[in-house]
């Protein structure tokens, strides 16, 4: 998986956290497959199409959280993802 600071794409542009579609037991086969890019200051109460319940793995940048929660339109439990 990148590390924190590694959430900068070519162009320079912050990234904030990127999702991950495949898992793996094995660690350094983890952060593979599709990937979600959730810029500075998204506010997505539902993920996009072909994403619900699919993340495994994520990466959260520094200085950035990311809120998740249990059920769609923010409701539910949450937890909160930090570098």
């Amino acid at each position: 998986c990148p590390t924190a600071a590694d959430l900068r794409p070519a162009n320079g542009t912050r990234v904030c956290a990127q999702l991950y579609a495949d898992n793996s037991p094995y660690y350094d086969q983890c952060c593979a497959g599709d990937v979600l890019v959730v810029p500075p200051g998204s506010d997505m109460p539902y993920m996009p199409r072909g994403w619900s319940a699919r993340a495994s793995s994520l990466v959260v940048g520094t200085r950035c959280e990311l809120t998740v929660w249990s059920r769609k339109a923010k409701k539910g439990k949450s937890r909160r993802f930090g570098a």
